[in-house]
């Protein structure tokens, strides 16, 4: 190898996040109350989503002390825990700047996409309102910061124009719901979709899915015992397999060959398994997919990229199984799993041995394909 570190890194996957008083200052006020009323509904709903109950009652039998309080996912024991780049766009450069990193695909901690359509007579000036607010943190540096507008999917024709719009307005990368069940709507095989898939096809922006708390795993995470849930947040990015087989076994991707699909955080290891059960199923056990005109192995080297942060044998399944065009690194800053503020050594660490045009795939080059950067 001719070189001990990559010539760039880019984090496929961080993360911002967003105080409302910034998406209503571009909000007309008449619409503030509304606005209001959908977070506090949907906040509402997530507060009610815990297993303090269960965990009472581990530690009771258990004889452990009761609980120390510690927040979901353990952040303040990690050192990019409370850091001002986490708000502040011009801090997370410096943040940026400190680990190494060049560039960011960030996401919104707020799923907007959960409330924006309750905005009663008001659901397209919210969302537009909250993309605008993504913007301007981008804006500081647009060539290094990358953010993904969110785009609800209630009203296609409301987000259809919101795709147009973003890519008319320097929009690198487009965030949407994981699974559109969740939200009482169709899953993404249903044609209604179909006009939203052709105009983020024709804007050559990526999909962006993001795996969270799938809701349909509420009663797994109510009677998880541990502490900040363990049991429950581990079988999160197994539960992408969902999103993974609607996406790849129903025929979206014959029909709009050139769209670009991100999944982001779920992990490497259990897709290969995955992608080689599914190929089997439709090569060897007589599974029947109709719409297909290929293995769905094809479909994913073609359309489909993972982010990964710190995973062992990442090359080595790429080459052997998903394809070294289809995974990227991560930081995922600033979260507990976070390489921050030590990403250089991380990924040294991870990428011994590998060779040059492999490390580079991954640390830098297929986001820029995927990100047009």
């Amino acid at each position: 190898m001719t070189e001990s570190r990559p010539q760039r890194l880019i984090s496929a996957d961080d993360h911002m996040d967003l105080p409302q008083d910034r998406v209503k200052a571009f909000l007309q006020s008449r619409h503030h109350a509304s606005y209001d009323a959908a977070v506090a509904q949907v906040e509402a709903e997530l507060r009610g989503r815990n297993n303090v109950e269960v965990n009472r009652r581990w530690r009771e039998q258990q004889s452990f002390p009761a609980s120390e309080g510690k927040s979901f996912g353990g952040n303040e024991r990690h050192l990019a825990f409370g850091r001002s780049g986490h708000t502040d766009p011009v801090e997370r450069l410096k943040d940026m700047d400190a680990d190494g990193v060049d560039v960011s695909s960030s996401y919104c901690e707020v799923s907007a996409f959960r409330y924006l359509y309750l905005v009663k007579d008001g659901a397209a000036e919210a969302t537009r309102a909250f993309n605008t607010a993504l913007a301007e943190f981008a804006s500081v540096s647009p060539e290094r910061l990358v953010v993904s507008y969110q785009v609800p999917i209630h009203d296609i024709d409301v987000a259809v124009n919101e795709v147009r719009w973003a890519a008319a307005n320097g929009c690198k990368s487009l965030q949407l719901p994981v699974f559109p069940n969740e939200l009482g709507l169709p899953d993404y095989w249903d044609t209604r979709y179909d006009p939203l898939w052709a105009a983020i096809q024709d804007a050559d922006l990526p999909v962006c899915l993001h795996i969270g708390l799938k809701l349909s795993m509420e009663d797994v995470a109510k009677r998880d015992p541990t502490p900040q849930r363990a049991i429950f947040t581990s079988m999160v990015p197994m539960a992408t397999a969902e999103a993974l087989g609607m996406w790849l076994l129903t025929g979206i991707l014959e029909r709009h060959p050139h769209l670009k699909v991100v999944f982001v955080e779920p992990g490497i290891g259990w897709v290969t398994w995955w992608l080689t059960f599914v190929d089997d199923m439709a090569l060897r056990q007589g599974y029947e997919f109709p719409s297909l005109k290929h293995e769905p192995s094809f479909y994913f080297r073609r359309n489909l990229h993972l982010t990964f942060i710190d995973e062992p044998n990442v090359v080595r399944q790429a080459h052997e199984c998903l394809g070294i065009g289809n995974v990227m690194w991560s930081s995922d800053y600033p979260h507990p799993v976070s390489s921050w503020p030590n990403s250089r050594a991380t990924v040294e660490r991870v990428f011994a041995g590998v060779a040059d045009d492999d490390r580079d795939l991954v640390c830098y080059a297929n986001a820029t394909r995927v990100w047009n950067l």
